[in-house]
């Protein structure tokens, strides 16, 4: 009697179908039973594969048959040229950030954290709760929950110092991720054409919402500091821009944390210029050595436009962000939300919010602070020994990355190529820069799988250096 495992019926009808003419019809599931002693599970799941590959395909109340291989021929979309035309803005190419890497890879590129790094039991359990609910098949208001609002506005209103008008809950709006937020934002703000001003290095994902508006991007140059705030000054003089996109608090790829200081020079010039600050705060959840005090928490005149995404916190599936906006600006960005994506999935909001809101919650993050902090002084030190190189810029108080300068003289492509051909994936930090890159960079994810292969990923970062 042939093992009850549908492997060695695949390996034999793939031999039997190789010879096969298309369109031949494959023995009946009786027969395959009877021919291999297994049963029908085992036979329908065989058959279920070789569909799968492309080399049977079923008929219902017929049989299953060898496919008929069509022959491929090349399609002509020249005449798509003409009708299309010259693109107004070109779109960047995807990020090495979001390109799979092998399973056996050391996956050093990844903008999000690790598998192990999420609250998974805590997922698991709101989506069972959400799927018994009426978010199962009800359509939320269009502006999100009114529970979901109510804990962004609160979240905020907690780090608001006295003094300063607070958010309300009518003022959030419920979105689709901080990408949807950032493009609406843009795109409400600033608008195709028009000037807005822009940290360098900066978020990447920022730089092809920037594209897909067709916003005028105004590089200025930043550093693990933050902003310089004079070159700020300058570019709002001479583009006469009405809106500043930051990271104030560990940000993408610098892992820079702005001073009380800074925070106070840039609203002044913001305020100064009649200007918006679009503070996106994704990192919110990453603090290390220091706790997250957001912008918008300072502002009470509606300067700040401010974005709060839960997707990197809870799950990358779990595309929920909060974005706070006062005056017109929320009743435009509203508007452009709502048709954009009409409202979030009820599920997805039902399972954040009951997420945020579990005593365990506090738990996983103090938790994924210490986890953080292991991991990144790992990958800092593995660095120093490994690859001299390629240093960090600073030791970021929070965040998912490492912003590593490199030699001028390097060839940064080579060396992600040869990195890449030895099972090590970086990210090149020329994707970081909306403008020409300022120097050769490599951004290095420490929340990423298997930290224990770091010390080997540093030892080949090294010798592609070398």
């Amino acid at each position: 009697m042939f093992d009850d495992s549908s492997s060695r019926i695949v390996a034999e009808l793939r031999t039997w179908i190789s010879t096969a003419a298309p369109g031949a019809r494959l023995p009946a599931t009786r027969e395959l039973v009877a021919r291999y002693a297994v049963s029908p599970v085992t036979v329908q799941k065989a058959l279920r594969t070789l569909t799968a590959q492309g080399m049977v395909e079923s008929r219902p109340g017929v049989g299953t048959f060898v496919r008929t291989v069509r022959t491929a021929k090349p399609n002509d979309y020249g005449w798509q040229t003409a009708a299309l035309g010259s693109p107004d803005h070109r779109i960047p190419r995807l990020p090495a950030s979001l390109r799979p890497a092998p399973n056996d890879a050391i996956a050093l590129h990844s903008g999000y954290p690790g598998r192990e790094l999420l609250p998974e039991r805590l997922l698991r359990a709101a989506f069972t709760r959400a799927a018994r609910s009426e978010a199962l098949l009800g359509r939320p208001p269009t502006a999100g929950l009114p529970e979901l609002q109510s804990w962004f506005a609160a979240e905020l209103e907690s780090a608001t110092p006295a003094g300063i008008t607070t958010a309300s809950p009518g003022e959030v709006v419920v979105i689709p991720g901080s990408q949807v937020g950032l493009i609406t934002a843009f795109r409400s703000l600033v608008g195709a054409g028009g000037p807005l001003l822009m940290e360098s290095p900066t978020y990447w994902g920022a730089i092809l919402a920037a594209a897909q508006v067709g916003v005028e991007v105004v590089p200025v140059p930043s550093g693990p500091g933050g902003p310089d705030p004079e070159a700020l000054e300058r570019a709002f003089e001479r583009t006469g821009a009405r809106a500043f996109y930051a990271q104030p608090t560990f940000a993408s790829p610098t892992g820079a944390l702005w001073t009380p200081a800074l925070t106070d020079q840039v609203l002044d010039t913001i305020r100064r210029h009649g200007a918006f600050l679009i503070e996106d705060d994704s990192a919110h959840d990453f603090g290390i050595d220091a706790d997250p005090f957001p912008v918008a928490a300072r502002d009470g005149g509606g300067h700040v436009v401010y974005i709060r995404s839960l997707s990197k916190s809870l799950s990358p599936t779990v595309r929920v962000a909060g974005l706070i906006a006062r005056g017109p600006a929320r009743d435009r960005i509203l508007a452009d939300a709502q048709a954009e994506s009409i409202y979030v999935s009820g599920v997805l909001q039902a399972v954040a919010l009951d997420v945020v809101t579990q005593p365990a919650w506090r738990t996983h993050l103090r938790r994924l602070r210490q986890q953080l902090r292991s991991r990144r002084d790992l990958l800092a030190k593995s660095l120093l020994e490994h690859a001299p190189a390629a240093q960090p810029v600073s030791v970021p108080q929070g965040g998912l990355n490492l912003w590593a300068r490199l030699p001028d003289s390097v060839d940064l492509a080579r060396v992600v190529r040869d990195c890449q051909a030895a099972g090590v994936i970086i990210g090149p930090g020329s994707e970081w820069f909306p403008a020409e890159p300022a120097g050769q960079f490599v951004r290095l994810n420490y929340a990423g799988p298997n930290p224990g292969a770091f010390p080997e990923g540093a030892r080949v970062l090294g010798a592609a250096l070398g």
